[in-house]
């Protein structure tokens, strides 16, 4: 018997090939049973009848049923008891020739009265969730519910320690909502040794980094674009050739302007290990977050992603800005609020209408998200009015009319 304020204390019981016995042939054993099979336990039932779904375990060679009513010598040897009867002075009667017998008793009546009590459990891959609420067991199984439900849409991580293989993984980390990153992604970053950043990659989520990973923020290097990268490639290389799972964190989508295929190829060269994440890209979530398609049945068939980091004039450019302003479906530009008058001036030159809807983006996805609305034409305008400052998704096309009819 345990007292009203007695704490139980945790275990988790090791039964694999060892000898349980279940008290009872009714529903409570028909739900107890199941798992105690799983944990490998040589369940033995003994009822004078069994519910047909532990007949069904009986016919399959899973329980072994003595078809009696309970008497004390039937735990002898027994490891674990489940006193699962209908009738309290049976299991009162289990309780106590457990107890005499030094062998842990869960009443399914009466929880004050056992040795043991079960807790709600569940399983999300090799994890097993078990909680205990003082014999509330709705509170029991909801407070299980929201962890699982946690481990399984990534709320809730449990870094693993041989999952730390080393090599590394590039994390597309999403437009910049910690929200919008995937479950793989956020697993990977709980699970490294170290964590590369970017400037881009939700900041957020750094925070609730286990406390020895160690984190790298590249956004921190010196010299230029080239050297920067140069860098990168050697952190990366270096630390899981000294053993380390490494976490390349990037904003949006590794591969879209992201020079992720660039430390792949080194990682490669290097003979290490890579794995790649995919992130959602920001060209369509921005807009689709803002409420702004990237096509539209009868509008917009096709989109285009562009990166405006360099001028239509400049030579270094691998953009025909001609062949582009003669396309009609959706432009969508990433880094390009500097060069945004240039790049307008130059759909307009090649016969885009200075009329086009044009859809400014700022911090999308993020708590200061800002949409700025403009054409072509007034496009330089009214970034200056509007003091528009990077990062920033800029969207060209009639679909930006359909989002918002009253402003064109």
């Amino acid at each position: 018997m345990s007292s009203e304020h007695a704490v139980p204390y945790p275990a988790g019981l090791i039964l694999e090939g060892r000898r349980v016995v279940v008290v009872g042939g009714g529903r409570v054993a028909q739900r107890r049973v199941p798992a105690l099979i799983a944990a490998g336990a040589r369940v033995e039932v003994v009822s004078p009848s069994l519910t047909p779904a532990l007949e069904g375990l009986l016919g399959s060679g899973e329980i072994t049923w003595r078809e009696a009513r309970f008497s004390a010598e039937m735990l002898d040897g027994a490891w674990y008891v489940i006193a699962a009867t209908q009738n309290a002075e049976v299991n009162e009667e289990v309780s106590a020739a457990a107890e005499e017998r030094r062998i842990f008793c869960v009443r399914s009546d009466d929880g004050r009265e056992a040795t043991a009590w079960t807790p709600a459990t569940g399983h999300d891959g090799d994890l097993t969730v078990a909680v205990l609420a003082n014999r509330d067991p709705r509170r029991s199984a909801g407070v299980r519910d929201r962890i699982l439900d946690g481990l399984r849409s990534g709320a809730l991580i449990a870094p693993h320690e041989r999952q730390r293989v080393p090599g590394v993984t590039l994390v597309g980390g999403g437009p910049g909502d910690p929200g919008l990153i995937s479950v793989a992604g956020r697993k990977a970053l709980m699970e490294a040794d170290i964590v590369v950043a970017d400037r881009l990659a939700p900041r957020e989520l750094l925070s609730e980094l286990p406390a020895d990973v160690e984190l790298v923020d590249v956004a921190k290097l010196p010299r230029g674009r080239s050297a920067q990268q140069e860098e990168i490639n050697r952190i990366i290389v270096e630390a899981a050739k000294d053993g380390k799972a490494v976490a390349r964190f990037k904003g949006g989508d590794n591969f879209i302007f992201g020079r992720g295929f660039e430390e792949v190829l080194a990682c490669r060269e290097a003979g290490v290990p890579v794995h790649v994440i995919p992130g959602l890209t920001s060209p369509v979530t921005v807009p689709g977050v803002a409420g702004i398609p990237v096509t539209h049945r009868g509008v917009a068939h096709e989109f285009t992603v562009i990166s405006g980091h360099v001028p239509p004039d400049d030579p270094t450019s691998l953009t025909n800005w001609s062949a582009v302003a003669g396309l009609g479906g959706t432009l969508v530009l990433l880094m390009a609020v500097q060069n945004a008058p240039a790049i307008a001036a130059a759909l307009i030159d090649g016969g885009r209408p200075g009329s086009t809807p044009v859809a400014v983006i700022c911090d999308g996805t993020m708590p200061t998200e800002r949409t700025v609305l403009a054409t072509l034409e007034t496009l330089e305008k009214t970034l200056g009015d509007e003091k528009v400052q990077p990062p920033a998704i800029i969207v060209i096309g009639e679909v930006v009319r359909v989002a918002h009819p009253d402003s064109f």
